[in-house]
Parts: structure tokens; sequence; C-alpha cells
């Protein structure tokens, strides 16, 4: 590390999971003059019962009281989702404001964010706003997401950084016949499998299948996605794939669906573009403001048979789905790639960092050195 670089601690939980696996390519991307350390806020790998509880919340309480003694870094940045992991970053973000007087960038992740945001508990809600007052940018997914935040932090707080994807690990391929559908998610309720089994079955009924089907993924619906499979020969399931096997899916399909609940700006929708495909998802979070009717069809959340009409309306309309899938192929190259988003983090870096001169003492970046307007 040079004596210019500026030295941010990256705190988040590294136990799997989203953020985990963010924060791992963000450090991989972020240009020179930015060096990094990590803090676990400790997350235990998801389990049940009571052990596994009271394990959790030890590990928890241990990590937040080592934290204090670390070595100050010149820049903290706070990954947090909602609830339980919002109140455990606040306690990160207190003592980097209070005892280190160090600036902080708040990154917003989640689904749900916007639910908890709307929470009827006036201490939540002052819980937030003290967070966010604390903080020398707020870091979201989108404008749908500033706009959801602007009622708890100043305007020009926010800033948009979306997610980000390394298009270079798909080959995409296109024009398949039939056409090729891939689900590679959580089997979970919130991303819409129910309404994904649904939506097959009512095709299949109306004898409309020109296309196949593969599912990847692990959760509580797994016996649902098997029994799919095993009612229609067009249907794949594949199980819990590994990161090379998902981009060779993603890469070989045509239409990637994610009929999800909720969502901040879905990684795994990104990827299928970066693999060439066409998207039928969902009009929540972010995804509207990433897929027109150039890119995909969307449909409200919940709706098997808007989701069944969808997938029935680009199934075998190879010229269609080939033109929306190499355009998200570009449009991932052109704004969602980790080189492109690691810069714009550094960005962020560089207008709340402490001038070189000052980082060994306790002050906090002047306004010359931190200007007070919305970053582009």
């Amino acid at each position: 590390m040079s004596e210019s670089d500026i030295e941010v601690l990256l705190v988040g939980t590294f136990g799997g999971g989203g953020i985990h696996h963010y924060i791992e390519n963000l450090m991989i991307h972020l240009p020179d003059g930015v060096s990094t350390t990590t803090y676990d806020m400790r997350s235990e790998p998801n389990g049940d019962g009571i052990r596994w509880l009271v394990t959790s919340i030890v590990a928890s309480l241990v990590a937040a009281v080592r934290f204090p003694v670390r070595r100050r870094p010149d820049l903290v940045h706070v990954h947090s989702s909602y609830a339980f992991s919002f109140y455990r970053a606040a306690f990160y973000v207190f003592v980097a404001d209070a005892l280190w007087s160090r600036p902080i960038a708040f990154h917003v992740h989640g689904s749900s964010f916007d639910t908890f945001l709307e929470t009827d508990s006036r201490l939540v809600r002052r819980l937030q706003s003290t967070v966010f007052e604390r903080c020398d940018r707020i870091i979201v997914l989108s404008d749908y997401w500033r706009r959801e935040l602007e009622p708890r932090a100043e305007e020009e707080k926010l800033v948009v950084v979306p997610n980000a994807v390394d298009p270079d690990r798909f080959d995409p391929e296109y024009d398949h016949d039939p056409t090729r559908l891939t689900f590679v998610s959580s089997l979970i309720p919130r991303k819409g499998v129910r309404e994904l089994i649904d939506a097959v079955d009512r095709l299949a009924a109306a004898e409309s299948s020109d296309f196949e089907l593969s599912i990847a993924g692990s959760g509580p619906l797994r016996e649902s996605v098997e029994a799919l499979a095993a009612r229609y020969e067009h249907v794949t399931y594949h199980g819990f794939v590994s990161e090379r096997e998902k981009c060779r899916l993603l890469s070989t399909g045509d239409v990637f669906v994610l009929p999800s609940h909720a969502e901040g700006l879905p990684i795994a929708m990104l990827e299928g573009m970066a693999g060439g495909d066409a998207i039928v998802s969902t009009t929540v979070g972010s995804i509207p403001e990433v897929i027109d009717d150039d890119s995909g069809m969307l449909v409200e959340p919940g709706d098997p048979e808007a989701l069944a009409n969808a997938i029935s309306s680009l199934a075998g309309d190879d010229v269609r789905v080939g033109q929306m899938g190499r355009r998200n192929r570009t449009l991932v190259r052109d704004r969602y790639a980790w080189s492109t988003v690691a810069e714009r983090i550094a960005r962020v870096y560089r207008e709340i960092a402490p001038r070189t001169e000052a980082r060994t003492g306790s002050e906090r970046p002047s306004a010359e050195s931190a200007p007070q307007r919305r970053p582009e």
C-alpha cells in the first residue's frame, strides 16, 4: 500500500450470501489507489434451532466487542440488508462515527428494505434516520431505492450505484429451437417458484410447451420443482449447481425467468443478461428500470396466468428473443460490468475520504474535501 492509497474497511457478513459475494467481487475490481481490509460482523451459515440461534447471537456480540479496538482505517464502508442486519450494522456506523470520527459509506442491500422503511415503529424510524445522519454517503441500487430512502436521508448523501456482474464469465449462444428457458435462484416463495410451476402447468394444459425449461437452485420448494420435472419431459431440474455450471446454463439459455415478489436489483437477472438471455420478470424493485420492451417482458408479481402468457409470447419467437438477448448482453457490458461499477464506488470513496495530510488525525473530511453534492 502506498502512502497515497485510501485505506477502506469493508464491514459485512462473510458466511455466504449476497453481501459476502458482493464484497469479494468489489475487492477484486477496485482500481489502484484503494486498499481494502474486511471486518466480519459474523453471520453463521444458515441453520435452525435454539443452538444455532444462540451460537449466531454470541458470534455477533463477540465481533461487535472486538471492533472498536482495531486500527482505524481512512474510511468505513458498511454493507447492510434490512431488519436485524440493519440493527447490527447500526452499531458499526455509530462506532466509526463517534469513536473513530471516520467517514462512512452505507450500502443498502436487501429485497425488502422498502417494506422495512414503512415500519409503524417510531423507535425504528428514528434509528433509521439517525444511522443515515451519521453516514457521509448512502449507496443505493437504483433511482427507485433513492426515492424510497429520501424521506429518511438527506438527498445529497444518496448516490446510485447498481449491482454488477463479470460479463467475461459468460459465453452466450443464441437462437435455439425449441426456446430454452432458465431459472437459476433460490427455491423459495419470494422468487416466484410457485407461480413458475403454475405457469408451466397452465401451458402444458393448453398444449403450449414449445420450450425447454432448466431449473437450478436449492431451497424449501425443491420437492415441488422435482415433481414438476417428473411431470414434464421438457422440464429439467439440475439441483444446486456450481458457479461454472450456472454460467453454462445461462449462456446456453434464451430466456431467463425470475417471477420474484420482491427484489433489490437482482444479480441473477444481470447474470442472465450477461449470458445473452431475454428476461421474463416482475415489476418489483429496480427491475423496471433495467428491463423494457426491448429487453424482455414484465408481469405483476403473483400472477401465474400473466407469467404463462409472457413465456408463451416469447417461446418460439427466435428473432425477437435473439434481439433481446443481444441487447441485454451489450447493456450489461456497458452499465453493469464490475469494471465500471467498482470505479463508481471508488469515486464515492475519493469524495468523502479525508485528505492525505489529515489521515493520521481524527478529523472527518472538510466541506472542501467532501463536497455536499449529488454524485453523478
